[in-house]
Formats: structure tokens, C-alpha cells, sequence
């Protein structure tokens, strides 16, 4: 299920950046892309993410910003001030025309000006509380994508229910036709005299030819979709499977068809039973 979040934590003397991206994938797949400081973090965000994600291809991207030294101006740093004027003053002793440090060469001389840092131990704690604010918006976003999602299945397993249920006052009228088709053949065949035989093959026949198991099943896995959609959480592994079942049945229609109508509504349902197939795969 696709998805995409992003939170940025401000910190004293650092800048992180949390992005979480999320495209559809049968299964859970995670990548991580972290900073040098966060490698070590990723057996927990890797938890963190299993907890509440179950399909998907995900990656997650953590970067650290150190910001300038000019924004972290905590004073001079007065040991270095005053090695810097020890030497200065050994260097002119020993070398009278040598000239003096200036104001801009002191301040970019490393540690001259104080800048504080954060522990590691801090920097870990926030990236972990911001990585559940990120969560929870990936989840959220996701959420929205896999409501556009039901109410596409909604659309084309009410059309489906439309097609079995166009069929079936037909059914009766079509098993007729079919047992005198069939019996007007075995008579030319046989002739009066085979007419037990005539009973049995037509008999045999309509049997074979009878798709009322396989309208109530689709009735029924039509019925258990509705259920499991308005059920909510992780359902598409159950969507899957009885997707898998309406092929099944839908095929089954259409290899027992001996009418125009019950092919066309077979192969009308495969089509559609196949856009929604397509549809659970994306749904967590």
C-alpha cells in the first residue's frame, strides 16, 4: 500500500530528518537508508516498523544535519585563547617580523569557539520518539489510500453480484432448453427404442451441466468479501485467498456453460474478479 510521511526534529545543535516511503508489495519489505550516527538504531526501527506494518515495500531515511557554528555560539573558548597567545608570543619573541594572529584567523581556529554537541544516547532518543510521529503519519496516509482501495473492490464486486444475480432466474429456462436440445439429439441417435437410454443420458447430462453449486458459492464468497471489507485491519492475505476462490468458480462456470449467457456472465466476472485481484495485492 503506497504511503509517504516525513518529520523533521529540531534540535539544539542538530537538525534530523525522518522520511518514510511506502509502495505496494505483497509482503513486508523493508530498507533503511540511515546516517552513520543511526546505523546502529536499526534492529529497533526495524521493530518498530513490523509492529505496525504487514505489507508493503518500505524505506526508511534517517540524515543528520549538524547546524552552523555561527548558531551555536556558546562564548570563546578561553584554553584555546590562551595556547593561541602563548605561541603567538614565542613565535614574535623568536621571530619579531612575523605577523600577529587577526581577529578572523583566531576565530576559525579549531576549538577557539565553543559549540555544544549531544550525547549519542539524546540523539538516538529522539530519532526513536520521531520515528513513531512519522509512523503514525505513514499509517494515517496509508489508511487513506486503502479506503480509495475498498470502495474500488465495492464497485466491482457490486457489479459482479449484479451478473450472478442476472443469471439466475434464467437458470431454470436454460436447463429446459438444454434437456430437449439434448434429448432431440439422443432420439435422432438412438430412436424410439433407446428411450430408458435416452432418460439416462439426459439425465447425466443436466447433472453435469447443472451450475447451481457454483452460484452459491459466489453468492457466498461474495457475501464474505462485503464482510471482511467492512471488518477492517490486516485483510488483504484473506481477500487474496478468496479471490483465488471466485476464479475458481468463475472458471467452473464457464467450462459447465452450454449457454451463450452463462459464458458471457463467466467471462464477465473473470474480468472483474481480476481487477479486484489486482487491487488486494495493495491492501495491507
Amino acid at each position: 500500500m503506497t504511503g509517504f510521511a516525513a518529520h523533521s526534529l529540531n534540535l539544539d545543535h542538530a537538525s534530523v530528518n525522518i522520511d518514510l516511503r511506502s509502495v505496494n508489495q505483497r509482503f513486508l519489505e523493508l530498507h533503511f537508508r540511515l546516517a552513520d550516527e543511526f546505523r546502529s538504531l536499526e534492529p529497533q526501527l526495524r521493530e518498530q516498523l513490523n509492529q505496525r506494518l504487514a505489507r508493503g515495500k518500505v524505506e526508511c531515511r534517517i540524515s543528520l544535519v549538524q547546524l552552523p557554528a555561527a548558531s551555536l555560539d556558546n562564548g570563546l573558548n578561553p584554553a584555546v585563547l590562551e595556547r593561541l597567545a602563548q605561541w603567538q608570543d614565542d613565535v614574535l619573541e623568536r621571530l619579531p617580523g612575523s605577523t600577529p594572529l587577526s581577529v578572523n584567523e583566531i576565530l576559525r581556529w579549531p576549538g577557539a569557539v565553543q559549540t555544544g554537541t549531544l550525547s549519542q544516547d539524546a540523539l538516538n532518543e529522539a530519532v526513536l520518539a520521531g520515528m513513531r510521529e512519522t509512523l503514525d503519519d505513514l499509517v494515517e496516509s496509508r489508511q487513506r489510500e486503502g479506503a480509495k482501495l475498498k470502495q474500488h473492490i465495492i464497485d466491482r464486486l457490486t457489479a459482479a453480484e449484479a451478473q450472478v444475480a442476472g443469471l439466475q432466474p434464467l437458470l431454470p429456462a436454460l436447463a429446459a432448453a438444454q434437456r430437449d436440445k439434448l434429448a432431440e439429439r439422443l432420439r435422432d441417435a438412438l430412436g424410439e427404442t433407446g428411450h430408458e437410454r435416452l432418460a439416462q443420458e439426459v439425465a447425466l447430462a443436466a447433472q453435469k451441466a447443472d451450475i447451481d453449486e457454483e452460484i452459491s458459492r459466489l453468492t457466498t464468497h461474495f457475501a464474505e468479501v462485503r464482510r471482511v471489507l467492512e471488518r477492517g485491519g490486516a485483510v488483504g492475505k484473506r481477500l487474496d485467498f478468496l479471490m483465488q476462490e471466485l476464479h475458481r468458480e468463475a472458471n467452473t462456470l464457464g467450462s459447465k456453460s452450454v449457454a451463450v449467457e452463462t459464458s458471457r456472465v463467466s467471462l464477465e466476472l473473470k474480468v472483474l474478479i481480476e481487477q479486484m485481484r489486482e487491487q488486494v495485492q495493495n491492501i495491507e
